[in-house]
């Protein structure tokens, strides 16, 4: 609306002014030439006279004016609108995330209760990101409207981003808290002190805040615990204890230490774990080994077994087993 005004005062007005001037002076020069050939006096049609003109030109731009308030006035209004509609958006946004600030704040009850207010409040807060475009929009409608201050929010949309990232990484490492504390609730064997210094070892080597260990992070939080593995060794454990996705699950993590530390393992135990595999056999194949193992932990253990005189394809776990524990 305003910029078809602006448009008609620098065209259509711009010519009626310039015709208006035109008549004018073709008017004066009519007078003026009455005089001098002493010519009966001009007189316009009715309506036409300078004086009428004049008038119409006045009344134009009396029009005019009434007509760029009333721009003016739309325009207030269409400011103010976006204006309220902003705030409100960014003001619900805010409100959002304060809820859950606050339910955040407020968790009790039993673990499997505060897992499952964290994860409803998860689903609450993804919508969230959907809004912030939103509004994102908004502030360009603004911007375009040329409004630089809100009089219905003190909230921008990178404020909102802002609080909204930081809400969801609390939601995210809440619920990795409490499904860390579920796993270890059960653990009664070892003292607070021992299972907080598991935990404590878990979140400092978890260096992207997976909540899963990758190899050399497994092997770092156990050499800072005082359990150290040849690479073999090792490299046999990871394979076993490896979940999916090729990393170590805190749950793992913390069974493994647990059993470590309840119940070191001792010679007899192993004996056991090769007869059962071995089938009672006084030797061990690559056969039995495959039913438990890894190719690759096979590999590794089978470069540490002689090699049985009774049979060609067997290996000698029994003369392994006195060389590692004598």
């Amino acid at each position: 609306m305003s910029d078809e005004f602006n448009e008609y005062k620098a065209s259509t007005k711009r010519t009626w002014t310039h015709e208006k001037i035109e008549l004018d002076t073709l008017l004066g020069d009519i007078q003026i030439k009455r005089v001098t050939y002493n010519l009966a006096p001009f007189v316009p049609r009715a309506g036409l006279a300078p004086r009428d003109l004049e008038a119409a030109w006045i009344e134009l731009a009396a029009a005019e004016v009434r007509h760029r308030k009333a721009i003016n006035h739309h325009i207030r209004q269409s400011r103010d609108a976006l204006q309220r509609r902003y705030g409100s958006e960014a003001n619900s946004i805010q409100s959002v995330l304060n809820n859950i600030a606050h339910a955040l704040s407020a968790l009790s009850g039993e673990l499997d209760t505060q897992l499952a207010t964290v994860t409803s409040l998860i689903a609450r807060a993804r919508p969230l990101g959907p809004a912030l475009s939103r509004l994102s929009s908004l502030e360009r409608m603004c911007s375009d409207a040329n409004i630089d201050e809100h009089d219905y929010t003190v909230y921008s949309v990178s404020d909102l981003e802002y609080d909204a990232e930081m809400t969801m990484k609390a939601l995210e490492k809440k619920a990795r808290f409490i499904e860390n504390q579920s796993a270890v609730r059960n653990m009664t064997n070892l003292t607070p002190a021992q299972l907080e210094e598991f935990e404590a070892t878990f979140r400092y080597f978890d260096r992207d805040s997976r909540n899963a260990l990758s190899d050399a992070e497994f092997r770092a939080a156990l050499d800072s615990l005082g359990h150290s593995f040849s690479d073999d060794e090792f490299l046999m454990l990871y394979d076993q204890l490896v979940c999916g996705d090729d990393a170590i699950s805190f749950e793992v993590y913390i069974r493994f230490l647990v059993e470590l530390t309840e119940d070191q393992t001792t010679p007899e135990q192993v004996l056991q774990s090769f007869r059962v595999i071995a089938n009672n056999k006084p030797f061990v194949t690559k056969e039995d080994l495959r039913l438990d193992l890894s190719p690759k932990s096979i590999e590794s253990l089978l470069r540490e077994i002689p090699k049985s005189d009774l049979d060609k394809n067997g290996y000698d776990y029994l003369a392994y087993l006195r060389n590692v524990f004598q």
